[in-house]
């Protein structure tokens, strides 16, 4: 029988998950977390098979990593209401092998962990049509802080300061960004760092003065200009997709 791990902060959910699991006899919820340090002591002395893991306020971009960085051989859920596409794409980079929605049907609850402890990955069409439909960026260390000191509100000036750099060569880097982007000017610029920064992407840098600079690491940008593939219209919404990884 396959252990389960479940990480969160609603008591009743980890019932419901329990009872479900129990009935398949193919699982069996081996323990329940309402507390991130908690679970992280815990995957420091003992390996599920999968973690599946509550999208709580508290389960930022920055606690996946260590979750991540803890873990051995488990495979990584995400139990959601919604997410993202840019936090979808960062978790995926991470490991994450499912991104399953907590109104599916119990017998797709059980589906999708029956797929992903096979090896295989389970996002649902919707999803999978978001990533088809965006662009990512990549962003230079350099890039990502800057980007991310801009959507602040810092002016050119205040961001050569803190990064201790020219305020000349901020010029420099912001005309290349919005080339590589694809913006026009500044304020779009930022619109689009505190979309993906909101999203969870980012990840502490450390300024000149010591505080941190959350630095992003990618911009998530969805296309305007293509279509929408006229397929959609006859997949059922919700409908998951099973991706088996390359090998």
């Amino acid at each position: 029988m396959k252990r389960i791990y479940l990480y969160s902060d609603q008591p009743i959910l980890a019932k419901g998950l329990e009872a479900v699991l129990k009935a398949t006899g193919l699982f069996q919820l081996a323990a329940s977390f309402s507390a991130l340090p908690e679970l992280l002591e815990r995957l420091e002395e003992d390996t599920p098979d999968i973690l599946v893991l509550d999208m709580t306020p508290g389960l930022t971009f920055g606690a996946l990593s260590d979750i991540k960085r803890v873990m051995r051989e488990s495979k990584l859920v995400l139990w959601v209401n919604s997410i993202s596409t840019e936090l979808a794409f960062q978790a995926m980079g991470l490991g994450v092998r499912g991104i399953l929605r907590k109104s599916l049907p119990a017998e797709m609850q059980v589906k999708c962990l029956q797929k992903v402890d096979d090896g295989d990955l389970w996002f649902e069409k919707a999803l999978t049509d978001s990533f088809l439909s965006a662009q990512r960026v990549t962003l230079s260390r350099r890039e990502g802080q800057l980007i991310t000191l801009l959507s602040h509100g810092l002016k050119n000036k205040e961001i050569a300061f803190e990064l201790h750099i020219t305020e000349g060569t901020v010029k420099v880097y912001l005309s290349r960004l919005f080339e590589k982007v694809g913006v026009k000017d500044r304020f779009e610029l930022a619109l689009f760092a505190l979309k993906n920064l909101t999203a969870g992407q980012g990840e502490a840098s450390s300024r000149p003065n010591g505080a941190p600079i959350p630095n992003l690491r990618s911009l998530v940008l969805h296309r305007k200009s293509d279509p929408a593939p006229v397929r959609q219209a006859w997949w059922p919404t919700g409908t998951p997709s099973v991706l088996r990884p390359i090998a």
